[in-house]
């Protein structure tokens, strides 16, 4: 008879309890968050839903959990600033997923973003069949274990691989690409693109930058004739130019005074400058003639599984990847039966969590950076959750970023199986469907900026529903964030014909001039290679006069004149980035300070010697080095966080300093400098978008992710919008409904003005706003790439071939 497992005590915590928190936009917070359920914090963009999650609850979680460590090892991590407050009780270890994975470098892929390719490199030392330096092969076996193995056929003795072996990041690395598995090489007709000018006119483009002049002068003295046309010099003195040998020079070059300075100079031929010089313009890229791709050295794709070597298995799909991994145990010897068993079981686990978010298409050496962002973001909360573990805390920042309504499906599942198992989940959300699965949801407002930081409503979903207070309310009970009736057929459309590029395969699209255009899909549809991937480069090409992208084989661009792509790529993320500087505005206010002064506007620079206070060196605080603690920041004790030096701090121009401008908001400034056009013109857009509140000196990395989203639409707003196309990509992130109808005002002053929209996005609000939508699908992968549907919001609701039309449906009512 099974033993009856006791209850837990009524002693255990019910909430985490937080009192005084003094962190970003929260002041002196009070706040329970209920422990073993799911919990949303919500709010407008800017509320402080951010500060309260990921800058409180998060970085005091990781900094308990690290505790445990000892001080040598904290030492070599980096820890996140311990947040102010005056207690937080109750608090589980945590884990977090951030709000937007990051763009993957050239050396990441499918396989290296998740666990799989390390299980599988090291099934392949243990279980592969190796080859000996004779080219006879060893299968695997007890033997086969050792750190030396000796060929049964002609005896040799030869080191076993291990995983690094398969490693192409480190010794497994193909020695032509190093493990990228494409080459750069550059192209000579790059180099001089005006044959008729000369050397000393600038021909040789590479040697036009900086101190790699000097190599021109040394061309010179072994003999290459400066003063001829290129075209016109001999085979010899080309060659030397192109590809001559590096050696030591002696130039004279005119000195400061005007006499002759004697230098001694390294010559560096024009494609040794141009690789140096690390410009693209001057580079082909191709497929690694040594590795073909698999970016891995010839000796590592020597060893086998199943008659298959690395290259080919990672380029398995994971759903035929884990039917590769089931046929393996019977062909393993018995005397390694447990080591199989362990070693696939590991190798099928990580696989699993993949299948359970739809990445089933993937393939591992699939390259990182073509993935969709919600491909990436899956990707990031199956290498963060696991619904195995208990007693977490799992803080998630918006992690529906990038997922369509039919993926957000299997993320709510997770969701609830983290909470199931006896963890506490706290999401930042403004996805409904999300919010609604909420067993809590905390509300914060009821403003954002200095008006935030406050709980405006919490308790379950229902009770917002009819909560006074609430802003997310009445969106929870069905009220639409935007009413935009769709405009009627454009008379004329962008058209775009692509053969072949991912998973698309001729592929016909069209873009109504003057119109929104929304495009929608599951994450890997192709929403990003049909947009991002092919109009926006065809269309820079037709207007730049050169030839298009080889995969788009026409397009009409009608008499649009320029493009304008806002894409997802993060804004200033060190503290000397301001909304003033990022939207160009501070140029103008140092450049109206220079004027009414009569100094140098560099005077009124933080970023300067000439402004900048000496101690903090502009930042206007000081970071701490307490070794193995997280560092601890404090205000400047020399300019109190004004950031600049008394000097400049005691000039006064329309009775205010140049640190008191940074102080205002720009509603405040727009008023204060209205008679100014050249400070009026790059803030007017930064108000357009909501952002009135922000001020102008406000460090960017500590804006929200919708605030962030929001001065990146800003700052690309152009004066003329006439034929200009405009390119989103999701700009609904970190947006509330709220923020949502402001964005839909955007882009109604924008098409009002002769503008053309284009976007990408998941958002239901943002698609039903759309004058007309391309709904991608079926699925992502090799099944998507293809347009199922077309038309108005409505028309695309209707269609029982569209993968978007059932959500948009109830969306619309």
């Amino acid at each position: 008879m099974a033993t009856k497992i006791p209850p837990p005590p009524d002693s255990l915590p019910r909430a985490i309890q937080a009192r005084g928190i003094r962190h970003n936009t929260l002041r002196d917070l009070d706040v329970d968050v209920p422990l073993w359920r799911t919990v949303v914090i919500a709010g407008v963009s800017g509320s402080g839903k951010t500060s309260l999650a990921m800058g409180t609850l998060y970085a005091e979680g990781l900094h308990r959990f690290l505790e445990g460590l000892s001080t040598y090892s904290r030492r070599r991590l980096t820890q996140a600033e311990r947040p102010d407050a005056d207690r937080i009780d109750n608090l589980p270890p945590a884990l977090a997923l951030r709000q937007r994975p990051p763009v993957p470098g050239p050396r990441s892929t499918v396989g290296t973003m998740s666990e799989v390719l390390n299980v599988l490199r090291l099934t392949m030392s243990r279980l592969g069949t190796h080859r000996c330096p004779n080219g006879h092969d060893v299968p695997p076996s007890i033997a086969t274990q050792a750190m030396e193995i000796q060929c049964p056929t002609c005896g040799i003795r030869f080191e076993a691989p291990g995983a690094e072996t398969f490693a192409f990041n480190s010794y497994g690395a193909c020695p032509r690409c190093h493990g990228i598995g494409t080459v750069f090489e550059v192209d000579p007709a790059t180099l001089v693109p005006d044959p008729g000018k000369t050397i000393a006119e600038g021909a040789v483009l590479p040697w036009n930058v900086g101190g790699r002049r000097l190599s021109m002068y040394a061309a010179g003295e072994l003999g290459v004739r400066l003063d001829v046309p290129y075209g016109k010099l001999s085979p010899e003195e080309k060659e030397l130019v192109l590809h001559g040998e590096p050696r030591k020079q002696v130039v004279t070059v005119s000195g400061r005074n005007g006499r002759p300075v004697r230098l001694n100079v390294t010559y560096d031929n024009a494609v040794t400058a141009a690789q140096r010089s690390e410009n693209s313009k001057y580079l082909n890229s191709h497929t690694c003639p040594v590795c073909h791709g698999s970016r891995l050295r010839p000796e590592a794709l020597t060893s086998r599984l199943n008659g298959r070597n690395l290259a080919e298995i990672s380029a398995l799909d994971l759903d035929h990847l884990v039917v590769f991994a089931g046929e393996l145990a019977p062909l393993m010897p018995p005397e390694l039966s447990r080591l199989t068993t362990g070693l696939l079981g590991e190798l099928t686990g990580a696989i699993a969590p993949l299948l359970d978010v739809g990445l089933g298409y993937l393939g591992l050496d699939r390259a990182g950076a073509t993935l969709s962002t919600g491909e990436r973001q899956r990707i990031e909360l199956t290498s963060t959750v696991r619904s195995t573990t208990t007693g977490m805390l799992y803080v998630l920042d918006e992690p529906s970023v990038g997922l369509h309504p039919s993926n957000v499906e299997g993320l709510r599942k997770t969701i609830a199986a983290l909470a199931a198992n006896g963890n506490s989940v706290v999401i930042v959300e403004h996805d409904l469907d999300v919010i609604r699965t909420a067993d809590w949801v905390i509300e914060m407002g009821p403003g954002a900026g200095r008006l935030g930081g406050t709980i405006l409503a919490q308790g379950p979903v229902a009770s917002l529903e009819t909560n006074r207070k609430s802003i997310i309310g009445p969106f929870l009970a069905g009220q639409p964030a935007v009413s935009r009736s769709p405009r009627p057929p454009a008379g004329a459309s962008i058209t775009i014909e692509v053969e072949r590029l991912w998973n698309l395969h001729d592929v016909s699209a069209a873009f109504g001039i003057n119109r929104l255009t929304g495009v929608a899909g599951p994450s890997g549809a192709g929403k990003t290679a049909l947009v991002l991937d092919s109009l926006v480069p065809a269309a820079r090409a037709r207007l730049a006069g050169a030839d298009l992208p080889a995969h788009v084989k026409s397009l009409d661009l009608g008499p649009l004149r320029q493009v304008v792509e806002i894409d997802a790529t993060p804004i200033g993320l060190n503290a000397r980035s301001t909304p003033s500087t990022y939207s160009g505005a501070f140029d103008a206010i140092r450049a109206h300070f220079a004027t009414a002064s009569g100094r140098p506007a560099g005077h009124f620079s933080f970023n300067t010697k000439q402004g900048q206070c000496p101690t903090c060196k502009g930042l206007g605080s000081i970071d701490l080095d307490v070794q193995y603690l997280p560092d601890i920041n404090v205000e400047c004790p020399t300019c109190h966080g004004a950031r600049f030096n008394p000097e400049t701090l005691s000039v006064r121009v329309d009775d205010l300093t140049i640190a008191a401008v940074l102080d205002l908001t720009v509603q405040q400034a727009l008023e204060h400098y209205a008679a100014v056009p050249a400070i009026v013109r790059p803030l007017r857009p930064i108000l357009d978008v909501g952002l009135g509140y922000l001020r102008l000196g406000e460090p960017t990395p500590s804006l929200s992710g919708g605030e962030s989203q929001r001065l990146r639409i800003a700052a690309r707003l152009r004066s003329s919008q006439r034929d200009v196309l405009y390119v989103l990509d999701e700009p609904s992130t970190g947006l509330h409904p709220v923020d949502i109808r402001t964005l839909a005002g955007v882009f109604d002053r924008l098409l009002d003005s002769g503008a053309t929209i284009v976007v990408i996005d998941h958002d239901l609000d943002v698609l039903a706003a759309a004058d007309r939508l391309i709904d991608m699908g079926p699925t992502g992968g090799p099944a998507g790439g293809r347009i199922v549907a077309t038309g108005t919001p409505a028309e695309v609701a209707a269609d029982p071939a569209s993968v978007t039309g059932p959500w948009l449906a109830s969306h619309l009512g």
